[in-house]
């Protein structure tokens, strides 16, 4: 039977970007081989024949979907990602590497508490994620305007686009070199590891013995992964 359509494979979505190399890096600690990871070049897909596991690579933003759907079996996201996402799927794991921090910030000359009092100010706020501000500032009872943006949000206070940005800091560098300080802390991120909901039952002995091998890694090396 051709490794395309063999059933018994465990198909895994990998994000590229950032999370890419320490997602290859913790599935070569649990004894997998990715050596076909590490010459991707055009290549979206790879396998460990031995263990009969396909890797496919997707752009972050889509992972979720391929696990949602069920072309993939488990996949590794960002917790951004999932969040505003939220797509069908279930959370197994945090895998403590990806770390970073979802911000409200804002330019740092401007006095910001004040509308947090001033419900009646229509706040412009500029962001990738939508639906993340968007609950954020409803629990807050506070009164905005979302501006989607593609690109670098923290040119849109500079340009006079936006009031304030909500967006992923992790150095917290760009925002000083753009001028703005974090005003509130949303929500902590890191790198989940998600399931398709029928793959978790008809593949469930195949992925809780990855699980518990992931597991069982990361309670030994966490300071290891933390440096990722």
């Amino acid at each position: 039977m051709s490794r395309e359509i063999n059933t018994n494979y465990l198909v895994i979505a990998l994000p590229s970007g950032k999370l890419f190399k320490p997602s290859i890096r913790l599935f070569e600690e649990v004894g997998i081989d990715l050596k076909g990871g590490k010459e991707i070049n055009r290549k979206l897909a790879f396998f460990d024949q031995e263990e009969e596991i396909k890797f496919v690579i997707t752009r972050p933003k889509d992972n979720p979907t391929y696990i949602e759907c069920g072309v993939a079996d488990i996949g590794i996201v960002g917790g951004d990602v999932l969040l505003e996402e939220k797509k069908d799927v279930y959370k197994l794991l945090d895998l403590k590497f990806g770390k970073c921090k979802m911000v409200v910030a804002a330019p740092k000359e401007r006095e910001q508490k004040k509308y947090y009092k001033n419900n009646g100010h229509r706040l412009k706020v500029a962001t990738k994620y939508p639906r993340i501000a968007a609950d954020y500032f409803k629990e807050k009872g506070i009164y905005v305007e979302l501006i989607k943006l593609y690109g670098s949000v923290e040119l849109a206070p500079q340009v006079g686009l936006a009031d304030m940005i909500v967006d992923i800091v992790s150095t917290g560098r760009t925002l000083e070199e753009n001028k703005l300080e974090i005003i509130d802390e949303i929500i902590p991120l890191s790198a989940q590891l998600i399931v398709n909901r029928i793959s978790y039952k008809t593949k469930h002995k195949r992925i809780t013995r990855l699980l518990q091998n992931i597991k069982k890694f990361i309670s030994l090396e966490s300071d290891k992964i933390a440096e990722w």
